[in-house]
């Protein structure tokens, strides 16, 4: 007997919500004719319709929800509350519903619904663009089993997938959904000190994005600690041992620790924040 295909709804497809689209599509999570999608404006309706030969229209969010089995709330954390209001009387208690919003709790999505539903709440990274995004994932008490592996199976599609206890997505949002921006910085830094050496800019940009690529490739793969794969680059008094003696002078380590716990206790009051504006609605 052929699987029935879920129909999944995408609202807001931005950047995240288009590299989602084509994951979906690509791991075959769901077919064409089982996706729909709606933007903002008319012509980025237009072109991801011809980009992925989908339905896709600028706004009409209510027949969208009407359609889907799969709900995905690719909107900004702000726009939530309004778009949950504009759809809530035409949600199903047998849909799913998916937030993809930083800093807004399970419950306040609940409550703006109004349904008892499945409810997830994602915390995805903009790699997923390039199917290398990581993602972590929470959910309520009327998730099943089978929920959670549809929520597996489309972040999958688009790199690796976790879920956690939701008093962990704070923490989430600093380290991997803040943590491309901290990896840009020393990429960029890397090239930085390749053209202060006196490489090219082409040559640095290559040799700097590569190295960052496969050393993290390497920890993936051998699933040794990144100290013991550390020590295996050192030599005794050798160029590499020098060099980490400059970075620990400066507290390198220290700085990544504490951005990280500095950037969770924002998100921690961007979630206290909005659930003082939005927790009566």
């Amino acid at each position: 007997m052929a699987e029935i295909l879920k129909k999944i709804t995408v609202l807001g497809a931005g950047n995240i919500g288009s590299a989602l689209i084509g994951g979906i599509l690509k791991a075959g999570v769901t077919s064409r004719a089982h996706l729909v999608a709606t933007t903002r404006s008319e012509a980025h309706a237009a072109e991801l319709a011809r980009r992925f030969s989908i339905r896709v229209t600028a706004g009409d969010n209510r027949k969208a929800v009407e359609f889907g089995d799969v709900i995905i709330l690719a909107v900004k954390p702000g726009t939530i509350p309004s778009v949950l209001e504009e759809v809530r009387d035409v949600l199903r208690s047998d849909q799913i519903l998916l937030s993809l919003a930083a800093s807004i709790p399970i419950a306040l999505i609940e409550r703006l619904a109004a349904k008892q539903m499945s409810v997830f709440r994602a915390m995805p990274n903009i790699p997923v663009v390039v199917e290398e995004g990581a993602t972590a994932v929470s959910f309520n008490g009327m998730a099943t089993q089978a929920d959670r592996d549809l929520i597996e199976g489309i972040f999958r599609a688009v790199g690796v997938c976790c879920f956690v206890e939701e008093e962990n997505m704070d923490a989430v949002t600093a380290l991997s959904g803040s943590g491309p921006a901290y990896i840009y910085m020393v990429i960029e830094a890397m090239i930085a000190g390749g053209l202060k050496t006196g490489l090219s800019r082409e040559i640095s940009t290559k040799l700097a994005e590569q190295t960052v690529l496969g050393a993290a490739k390497l920890v993936r793969e051998t699933g040794l600690h990144p100290a013991i794969l550390r020590d295996q680059v050192i030599t005794p008094g050798g160029v590499t041992i020098s060099a980490i003696h400059e970075l620990e002078k400066h507290g390198l380590r220290s700085m990544l620790i504490s951005a990280i716990e500095t950037a969770t206790h924002h998100s921690e009051s961007r979630t206290r924040a909005l659930l003082a504006k939005f927790g009566d609605s």
